[in-house]
């Protein structure tokens, strides 16, 4: 078996296996660019958030807004409240008078608003939305997170990264061994490039 064999084998079983890769990175892509017709969507009447829990709460706050010190002042105000995190867990000090701390998942988005000035919280839930699923998908990433999965999660998403691109080397591996094509491939390959380089630089 020659390298030009393995080469073509290793370039069509990844094409399968990045599928359904391929297909969410590009379905989501489009919701980031799409934003105010999807919100204009979800312009129908039923509110974007739903109150489970309000109620009073004094836990001191954090000494400082560090990011660490903000995901353990988050995880204790969750088990305060006896929720369950099920996938990201994040948290956010935006003045001295609230916390926002956030939990999602690729359904649900709770959020928490712990208000220090009047010594109350409230949590709420966001409806599902289908733009809002896929942009997570899209966005979700990282090893932050106490869970394999969520680990488990990022570490997929590396090797699929670097599956990316080793599939683009073979491509372009195979295109330059294929001589009847390789000028059309010079216009394609010469085409992408340019354009984004010229967006590199005007944006």
């Amino acid at each position: 078996m020659t390298f030009n064999h393995i080469n073509r084998r290793l370039h069509l079983y990844l094409a399968l296996v990045l599928l359904p890769w391929f297909l969410m990175y590009g379905i989501s892509a489009i919701p980031f660019t799409r934003n105010a017709y999807f919100n204009n969507l979800y312009k129908d009447g039923v509110p974007m958030w739903t109150t489970r829990i309000a109620q009073a709460y004094k836990r001191p706050a954090p000494k400082d807004r560090l990011p660490d010190t903000l995901q353990q002042f988050a995880k204790e105000v969750v088990n305060d409240l006896n929720l369950e995190v099920t996938g990201s867990l994040g948290a956010h000090q935006p003045n001295d008078k609230r916390i926002n701390i956030y939990l999602v998942d690729f359904r649900h988005h709770i959020r928490i608003t712990y208000n220090l000035a009047q010594k109350n919280i409230k949590v709420e839930d966001k409806r599902f939305r289908w733009d809002q699923f896929f942009t997570t998908l899209h966005a979700r990433g990282g090893y932050q997170q106490d869970s394999f999965l969520n680990d488990l999660w990022a570490f997929v998403v590396d090797m699929i990264s670097l599956s990316f691109i080793f599939w683009v080397a073979s491509g372009i591996y195979m295109w330059w061994h294929l001589k009847q094509t390789r000028r059309w491939g010079i216009v394609a390959l010469g085409s992408g490039f340019l354009s984004f380089v010229i967006f590199l630089v005007a944006l």
